[in-house]
């Protein structure tokens, strides 16, 4: 058996999260992460996709390209656990893994060409912003789904206690841009999941923190066990 194999990438994640930070851990749980896959040039074809518009969801199977070149470890602290507990990496969907490859079930919400280039339109996201695609396979309800199955620590959706609120500046920015409609609810969504690490939840005291969703520098502060959304600005207003 080889040892190694050559694979190859066939699309590329368009994706609002352009960093690593605040991405939801697991797919599904901001269905408002809209994104694109944009297919490579050797698969930018019709016959490669005909029929899949039949599904509602679909299997990807990808790189995780930002963490690739950091390394891997046999066991990991699960964000999940506080990041206290060391669990073996492969029975946790931890990015530093021997292989670098993640696996990702999300919702097909259309399939498009546009000036000859096809894409798969996708909600409930969890991938960053240009990460490479290995391979699509469909979502089937019979066989990928089992009501009985058990998952350890990770048995139910993360729940938080966060609230989220907004400055008149903040909302006036979400209501009358019209790019991105859905632009408040992923906000408030994305900050529910709480994406500090495990180590700032415990500490006390206003804490401040930015992310970058699309082409806008969010920022935001921490009381207790409330978000507040300050400013909302567009990333060229910051670089000129």
């Amino acid at each position: 058996m080889p040892q190694q194999f050559a694979l190859n990438v066939i699309g590329t994640i368009r994706s609002p999260y352009k960093q690593k930070f605040a991405i939801p851990r697991q797919p599904g749980l901001v269905p408002e992460a809209k994104a694109q896959l944009i297919f490579s040039e050797a698969y930018n074809s019709e016959p490669f996709i005909r029929g899949i518009e039949e599904f509602s969801h679909l299997w990807l199977v990808f790189v995780f390209h930002e963490t690739a070149d950091k390394g891997w470890s046999p066991m990991v602290r699960p964000p999940r656990l506080g990041g206290n507990t060391r669990k073996g990496v492969f029975a946790t969907r931890a990015t530093f893994r021997p292989n670098p490859i993640g696996l990702s079930v999300v919702q097909l919400e259309g399939v498009r060409c546009i000036n000859k280039q096809w894409q798969l339109d996708l909600a409930g996201i969890d991938l960053l912003d240009g990460t490479p695609i290995l391979d699509i396979k469909p979502y089937l309800p019979y066989s990928d789904a089992i009501p009985n199955a058990s998952a350890s620590f990770a048995d139910s959706a993360p729940e938080t206690a966060m609230t989220v609120s907004f400055s008149t500046e903040a909302e006036q920015f979400c209501q009358n841009q019209r790019q991105w409609p859905e632009l408040k609810t992923l906000i408030e969504k994305v900050l529910k999941q709480d994406p500090r690490p495990p180590y700032k939840k415990k500490q006390t005291g206003e804490q401040s923190y930015g992310m970058t969703l699309y082409t806008l520098n969010i920022q935001w502060k921490v009381t207790g066990e409330h978000h507040y959304v300050y400013a909302i600005t567009p990333l060229a207003e910051l670089a000129g």
